[in-house]
């Protein structure tokens, strides 16, 4: 990407101080196209100034596009970005039952021309957006979404960063030398039995390989979707190892945070 750091450097914290007084947070849902699918994404941010503002995808878990993943779209809109809650499945789909939610990821990744498609209309989307900065665009996802933004990255689409909150890990597609772009981020339960170990280690692997800009927080104890209150409740229901960790959800958060300051404002100029 083209990258004006000086700007952001003086704008962008600017912005974060003044959001709590001036922000009114605008927040919709907007419909978008890949190849005859229709997606159903929803978008944020607050319009308390014109000053074009970086954009951030937020990628669903396996429910699909749902009441958290805007949930932290309208987060980030409060933190200055401008965000969108990005539809994966098509028609908006989500559920709340496990067996729907493998079928639905299952489809979404049977053809990857048709992944990077649908993601790459939601950026296009975003950076179209007349308060979205073009050039400065980063994603993060959840669970599936995780394992989306990861996949994205070893593709070498040009975003300045992706984060992974309990996302999966493991690929078909391990990334060549020096082809991805985007710094990346990972926020990872230890006590993770859906991604053990082993992946973890082939994905740390994979990444010193490819010379990824990678920073990698392991969570000790702690379960699969910790970022998500409803875990419990799934836990509960359909006996699925997953658990909220409040003190994980909150560090994982705040870390994010910092990581999108960085990697919007301390880029070298070109």
């Amino acid at each position: 990407m083209k990258y004006t750091s000086w700007r952001y450097a003086v704008v962008l914290p600017l912005l974060l101080l003044t959001q709590s007084v001036l922000a009114e947070i605008q927040a919709q849902p907007i419909d978008y196209q890949a190849g005859d699918v229709t997606l159903k994404g929803f978008i944020a941010y607050d319009d308390s100034t014109e000053v074009k503002r970086p954009g951030v995808l937020v990628v669903h878990e396996w429910w699909g596009h749902n009441e958290y993943a805007r949930k932290r779209a309208k987060m980030l809109a409060e933190l200055g970005y401008v965000a969108l809650a990005v539809d994966m499945y098509g028609d908006g789909k989500s559920t709340e039952h496990p067996k729907e939610a493998g079928e639905f990821m299952k489809a979404a990744l049977a053809d990857k021309a048709v992944t990077t498609a649908r993601f790459q209309a939601a950026m296009n989307t975003l950076q179209q957006h007349p308060m979205a900065d073009p050039e400065h665009i980063a994603a993060i996802g959840y669970c599936f979404g995780g394992g989306v933004v990861l996949e994205m990255a070893r593709r070498g689409l040009d975003l300045d960063g992706v984060a992974s909150f309990h996302g999966s890990l493991g690929t078909d597609n391990p990334a060549e030398p020096d082809a991805i772009k985007a710094k990346i981020m990972v926020f990872h339960g230890e006590a993770d039995s859906l991604v053990p170990a082993e992946t973890v280690g082939k994905f740390k692997e994979e990444m010193t390989a490819a010379n990824a800009d990678m920073t990698f927080v392991g969570y000790p104890d702690v379960k699969h979707s910790f970022t998500n209150p409803d875990a419990d409740k799934f836990a509960k229901e359909y006996d699925m190892p997953v658990a909220y960790d409040k003190a994980a959800d909150e560090d994982s958060w705040a870390k994010a945070q910092e990581f999108l300051k960085t990697i919007f404002m301390a880029t070298p100029m070109e």
